[in-house]
């Protein structure tokens, strides 16, 4: 078994500091210098030679994010690393998987493409935002849940007319799965728009009158969808309504828009640092998770116990 060492980039350092503190490591040295004119230049501070480095950065946008990751990546391999882990705890770009109309990129596709290029042996992520992206990479790829964190968080909350909701189509499979863990119902909101980030009809699919409704998603950006899926079920004769997130991109007027919603709570992991403070907003760590993963994958042990089922 090789020695493994963790290092981080600028965008997840506390999360990193958090996975290393559990699995029972200090988080190596890396400096991550700038030239003047924003170029990034990273360098291990102690050898990696022969040892199995797991490199944790969320690449949520600005691109400099990725980029910095990618040559950490390159730079751990020129210094004779025997494997090299990217860990990803939000996957930039994955909404833009497909071809959704014509001259588009499937940026989570060249994404992928190019963390395999830089050099990366494996990944590790967590809730891609289509499981199916996961056929993207020609390389091992570990997709943890979040299910793991949030299913004990609604069980202590102990929600006497519980029933779950996805707020778009597209999320149907992922509040399935909690609705069948529960044994409960669930409902849909089915939405359309214009323009991203721009919904232009709403409406519910399911009877949630006098129910305590739990929506659930991936990941949540400028929070109007949530918000208005949370004001239309409200509006249905729901109990209360809250949301269970996993990366909380919170972008544009999230926050303002979530502290003036309806919602009770919105619950999202520390995948992405929080820019801001809300009192509706309850952040889960996602360290020991990933932490019982990287000891599973340097052990070559299952890491389907880290799974609700």
């Amino acid at each position: 078994m090789t020695e493994v060492k963790i290092f981080s980039g600028t965008n997840s350092l506390k999360l990193a500091k958090s996975i290393a503190r559990n699995y029972g490591k200090e988080l190596g040295k890396l400096t991550i210098s700038k030239f003047s004119d924003g170029e990034l230049s990273p360098s291990f501070d102690e050898s990696v030679r022969g040892c199995t480095v797991f490199l944790i950065q969320s690449t949520n946008p600005s691109a400099d994010y990725l980029m910095e990751l990618c040559l950490m990546i390159d730079a751990a391999k020129r210094a004779s690393a025997y494997k090299v882990v990217a860990v990803v705890p939000y996957y930039g770009y994955a909404r833009q998987d497909r071809k959704d109309k014509p001259r588009v990129s499937i940026a989570a596709k060249l994404v992928a493409n190019i963390l395999t290029s830089a050099g990366a042996d494996r990944i590790m992520t967590c809730d891609l935002h289509a499981g199916q992206i996961q056929g993207f990479f020609d390389i091992p790829l570990d997709h943890l849940n979040g299910s793991a964190i949030f299913v004990p968080y609604l069980q202590n909350l102990e929600l006497k007319d519980l029933i779950f909701a996805s707020p778009d189509v597209g999320g149907v499979t992922r509040a399935r799965s909690y609705a069948k863990y529960f044994e409960v119902d669930m409902v849909v909101c089915d939405k359309y728009r214009k323009r991203a980030n721009e919904i232009a009809s709403m409406q519910v699919i399911g009877d949630v009158e006098g129910k305590d409704v739990v929506l659930v998603d991936d990941l949540i950006d400028t929070a109007g969808t949530m918000c208005k899926a949370a004001q239309i079920i409200m509006e249905k004769g729901a109990k209360s309504v809250r949301a269970v997130v996993t990366h909380g991109v919170l972008s544009g007027n999230a926050y303002e828009n979530i502290e003036n919603s309806v919602l009770t709570e919105l619950v999202i992991t520390d995948t992405i640092t929080p820019s801001q403070k809300s009192s509706k907003i309850k952040v889960l760590t996602v360290a020991d998770l990933f932490a019982k993963a990287i000891h599973a994958v340097t052990g070559n042990t299952s890491i389907s116990s880290l799974f609700v089922q």
